[in-house]
Formats: C-alpha cells, structure tokens, sequence
C-alpha cells in the first residue's frame, strides 16, 4: 500500500473520530480484585449479571481463565461463548490439563495456551468441540516474519484451529508499511491454507491514533479475521474509544477483539457498542458460574 494511501484513509477516518464525545474511560489490564479481594464488588469475578449483559448485547466470545470447578453450575448458552484463556508464562502441565478439562466439561468455545502447549491440548481436546488457539510473535512481536510463518506452519501442524498474532509494531512506527503487511500475511497465507482463523494483535496502548488507522488498515489488507486491541503484557489494554476506530477502519469485513480489562457493566457495554465482538476480560471463568464469593484471585489475558 502507498503512504500516500494510507495517509489519505487516515484523515477521512480520523475526521470523524473524536474520543472526548465519547466519554470514555479507560480500560486497566487488571482486574479490581486482588489477593482474593473485590475493592468495588465490579470487577467481572463479581458481576455476574453484567457480564451476561454484555453477551446479551452483542459479544460473541469472553476469554477468561482456570478455576471454574470452584464455582458453581456454568451456563451452557453463555459457556460456548469463552475462550478459555492461559498465557503466563509460569503456566505448568498441570494447570494447561486443568484448563483442557473445564474448557471439555463446560463445553468452552476454545482454550488459548502458548505454542508449546498446543499438541498438549490438541490431544486433550481431541473429539470434542472445543478448538485450539494459540499465540504467535508473542508476545512483543519482533521476530522475523520466516519465524512467524514457521511458528504458525508448526502450531496448525500440532493441532492450533485459531492463531493471534502480534503485529511488528516497531517496524510499524518506523513508517515500514509494506514489512509489516507481508508480516501479517505471511501468517495469514499459511493459516488459510489449513482453515486456520487469524487474529492481528497491534498493541493499542503503543500506538497513537494515526498508527492504530495504520495498523488495521495493513491487516485488513493482508487478509486477516480479526484486529484484536492488545496482548495483555504490555501497559494498558483496551478502551471504547480504540474500539470505536478500529471498527470505523475496518467496516463490517472483519472482526474486532477488545483484550483487556473489563471492570464494570457500563465500560464493557460501551465497548460492544462501539464495536467490539469478541471481550477478553482480565477475570475468572467464575464470570459465567453461579455467583459465589472467592478467596482466590485470577488474572487472565
């Protein structure tokens, strides 16, 4: 794509885009619980109802971690809309297996592990409906695009169903547009070739506006499904107001994934207004059990 082009898209984008009538607030890439205490009784361990709201209003996934055996009865219609979500990267055997069983028994639309894990899960989840996503250039997305074509070649061949990979976002600042789009594709051409659904993550909270335009736009161009705000490892997460853009960018031909904290049922509301279709949530799958106090305090990504 010439810059020209992409400069050009940018202002009729950006001309319309005006984050302070929005009235938005920022989303953390934590949750307000902390060592098994609820600060606000909002974060989404604890809102029950407001997380089935943002379901209700239009989100097709929620990502949310291990420990949902603690907690009762999951409801099943909102069960296969999570991704079951582990990334540490202290996660052991014992708690990716943990994972692969709740994702099983509560019939979960996907577990999301790293790349090492996948023949694990792959093996697990073999035979039932649960799909296998995993992450690639994770999570700064500086390797090299063989590297990442080889990882995505490796992942599918072990078992991935769905890949998020992380866009070059130096590259992308260093105004390297053609780099990072044959960056995007080179996953997306080996993905397509196995049925595999790709998710472009591009690090909102590194970007400034003209560089998110920028970063869709690329993806979009390169065939991607989804844009997907951030990784969960860098220093924010997402807000209505990325959302907003990014869907403006990429119209209705793509999906777009809000990644990060989603504390109250008024911010996550806002965020699938503005666009979202997918929420990752920084919570517990307790989210969707019966409402039930926990000690125990989980982060997800």
């Amino acid at each position: 794509m010439e810059n020209s082009e992409i400069e050009r898209i940018i202002q009729l984008v950006l001309k319309d885009y005006a984050p302070e009538k929005l009235s938005i607030k920022s989303q953390s890439s934590t949750s307000t619980c902390k060592d098994g205490i609820c600060t606000d009784g909002l974060c989404v361990i604890h809102n029950k109802a407001g997380v089935k709201n943002i379901v209700d209003e239009g989100a097709s996934r929620i990502s949310a971690s291990i420990g949902v055996d603690a907690a009762g009865g999951v409801e099943g219609e909102l069960a296969r809309m999570i991704d079951h979500t582990l990334l540490k990267p202290e996660a052991t055997v014992e708690q990716v297996t943990q994972l692969c069983m709740e994702a099983k028994k509560y019939n979960f639309a996907s577990v999301c592990v790293n790349p090492s894990y996948v023949p694990l899960c792959a093996k697990l989840l073999k035979d039932t409906s649960v799909k296998v996503c995993t992450v690639i250039g994770f999570p700064l997305g500086a390797t090299s695009t063989k590297a990442k074509a080889f990882e995505t070649e490796q992942a599918i061949e072990d078992g991935a169903t769905e890949v998020d990979m992380v866009i070059n976002i130096g590259m992308l600042k260093s105004g390297m547009y053609d780099y990072v789009e044959n960056d995007i594709f080179a996953v997306v051409s080996t993905a397509r070739r196995n049925n595999v659904l790709v998710k472009v993550i591009i690090e909102t909270a590194l970007l400034t506006d003209e560089e998110k335009v920028k970063a869709c736009l690329l993806a979009k161009r390169a065939g991607a499904d989804f844009v997907k705000t951030s990784t969960g490892f860098s220093k924010g997460g997402a807000t209505a107001g990325d959302i907003a853009l990014m869907r403006k960018v990429v119209g209705s031909a793509m999906g777009v994934k809000a990644s990060g904290g989603v504390r109250t049922r008024e911010e996550a509301l806002e965020m699938v207004r503005s666009g979202a279709d997918r929420i990752g949530a920084s919570a517990s799958v307790k989210i969707i059990s019966a409402e039930k106090d926990t000690k125990k305090s989980l982060e997800m990504y």
